[in-house]
């Protein structure tokens, strides 16, 4: 790392008063020259597998108009991904749907620890003080993760425009997908799609939020929704809508 390289976490609108705390876990697509881009191509470094295209400006869009806190990774996820466990292969993935990732193959246990601390371990210790902080002051607080997908996976068709994704949080999952739905009846909104929350290949929901007992959520809106400013700010104003209404009512979605 340089004194130019970006750092590894950051905090806009630390005092927002929201019980909405927003990650964005994929912000960027920055690579280190000392990485030499891993191997990839520009063109490469511009897809999903280095970061969610996107879902960055939507937060931040989000963070000013529900006045919320928001954290943002500030390294490529084909470095270290900060919302993966560090066993998970893909954790530090040597393939990503088809690509392989040449700077990550066979990589020693030095490089894997190196990348934790530099990339991966201040963004979970920050998000983890800022949560438990919460707790603590006895601040209602519900965790959403902000990502986006692509329309086409390995040759398959997305038919969803966006989805939410979380374990325990089902109340907070189905006031979700109710509000957005509400919004715009001919939304295709994904339960638990295209993805589906794990221990094993998960990290914000399981351990940074279920574990302790915040409801927990990742929204994930497909990327050729959300590629422009027009397209980001649409959402970001639907994607308000909904999470002002649990902002107002958080005990609502509380498991008991």
């Amino acid at each position: 790392m340089t004194t130019d390289d970006p750092p590894a976490v950051t905090v806009a609108n630390e005092a927002g008063t929201s019980p909405i705390v927003l990650l964005c876990e994929h912000a960027s697509n920055f690579i280190p020259a000392r990485y030499a881009g891993l191997g990839l191509s520009e063109a490469d470094l511009q897809r999903h597998i280095a970061y969610d295209p996107g879902a960055a400006p939507v937060a931040r869009h989000l963070s000013a108009t529900l006045d919320a806190v928001l954290v943002m990774s500030g390294y490529s996820r084909l470095l270290i991904d900060c919302n993966r466990p560090l066993a998970s292969p893909s954790s530090i993935p040597e393939r990503s749907e088809a690509t392989d990732i040449f700077g990550n193959i066979g990589i020693d246990a030095a490089e894997r620890a190196y990348r934790d601390a530099h990339f991966f371990a201040p963004f979970r210790n920050r998000v983890a003080a800022l949560l438990d902080a919460r707790l603590g002051a006895g601040l209602p607080t519900v965790l959403i993760g902000m990502h986006s997908f692509t329309p086409v996976y390995l040759g398959v068709s997305r038919v969803w425009h966006a989805g939410f994704l979380y374990a325990r949080a089902r109340k907070l999952g189905a006031a979700l997908i109710a509000g957005l739905v509400s919004i715009d009846p001919s939304l295709v909104v994904g339960d638990n799609e295209p993805y589906r929350i794990t221990d094993e290949h998960d990290y914000t929901v399981p351990y940074q939020g279920d574990a302790r007992g915040i409801p927990t959520a990742l929204i994930e809106v497909r990327q050729d929704l959300i590629w422009d400013s027009d397209g980001q700010a649409a959402w970001a104003e639907r994607l308000t809508t909904v999470l002002s209404r649990i902002a107002k009512d958080v005990d609502c979605i509380r498991e008991h």
